[in-house]
């Protein structure tokens, strides 16, 4: 049903896990493909063993570049992009697939809802404690508990787990390499698709997965995606997400367009950034 693109930089503890669980909790059969950044901790002998389609390169190219050349390999109408330090969770693929379905466009972006053991101040995650790596991952309470979780579907769909159409994903060019290695990169693609005409940013309660939160990033040497962001589209990255994907409020519906006057202040605000940098 889904092309699931993964990148993994040295992370085969979590890939592992990660692949293990969309091969158990999903209802079909899924095309997996990960882009092996060095892969020198055995991912690369380890895909082949498991017969997992996948693109390499000898250094850590980033999150952006490593789906952009992964994603060449899909062959099914949708993309997912998944990160590798997560675990998809009984009926996210069928959530995700019911939704689509049920639209009247293809021009959409849709998101599973993310559980995380930690608070950063996310309105769109659900806050609970299952572990932190593959050794102390609680698996089976969490398969007895993700579901009790209250959440409805929310608004601001940007981040992975995400799903597109294929046509789309190609209409936009994907993820920008400007923002290599990767931070911001999420709102870049997200302001992409609504200049493609998406108005469907839509987060599905139904659809969970569990995120063992920034197993790579982490180690990383970051870009300055806010600044980047800025200086692209005259605006920050806040007030994208406050007037146009109104993120983590209830989702009513394809968004309207952002309110002009309240949404003017904060772009003389972004402006007068954009000159200092």
């Amino acid at each position: 049903m889904f092309s699931i693109i993964i990148p993994s930089w040295n992370n085969l503890r979590f890939l592992k896990l990660c692949i293990q669980s969309i091969r158990k909790n999903s209802s079909f059969n899924h095309q997996i493909l990960v882009h092996a950044n060095e892969g020198s901790d055995g991912t690369r002998e380890w895909l082949r063993a498991e017969g997992i389609e996948h693109t390499v390169s000898d250094e850590n190219i980033g999150v952006c570049k490593s789906v952009n050349l992964v994603s060449t390999l899909a062959k099914e109408d949708y993309i997912v992009f998944l990160n590798d330090d997560m675990y998809v969770l009984p009926g996210w693929d069928t959530a995700l697939l019911n939704e689509a379905k049920g639209l009247e466009t293809d021009n959409f972006m849709l998101s599973g809802t993310m559980i995380e053991p930690e608070d950063h101040h996310n309105p769109a995650v659900i806050i609970a404690d299952f572990g932190s790596t593959p050794e102390s991952f609680r698996e089976s309470e969490l398969l007895e508990k993700y579901s009790s979780f209250p959440k409805g579907d929310w608004s601001g769909s940007k981040w992975p787990p995400a799903m597109v159409h294929r046509n789309y994903w190609q209409l936009v060019g994907g993820y920008s390499i400007e923002f290599s290695p990767g931070m911001s990169s999420d709102d870049d693609f997200a302001m992409k698709m609504w200049l493609a005409g998406c108005r469907i940013f839509k987060g599905v309660a139904a659809s969970r997965v569990y995120h063992f939160v920034s197993k790579s990033t982490s180690r990383v040497k970051k870009n300055n995606g806010r600044r980047m962001f800025n200086l692209k589209y005259g605006m920050n990255q806040s007030a994208f997400k406050r007037f146009y994907l109104q993120l983590g409020e209830p989702f009513f519906g394809p968004l309207p367009e952002p309110k002009a006057i309240a949404l003017r202040w904060d772009v003389i605000r972004s402006r007068i950034k954009r000159i200092f940098y």
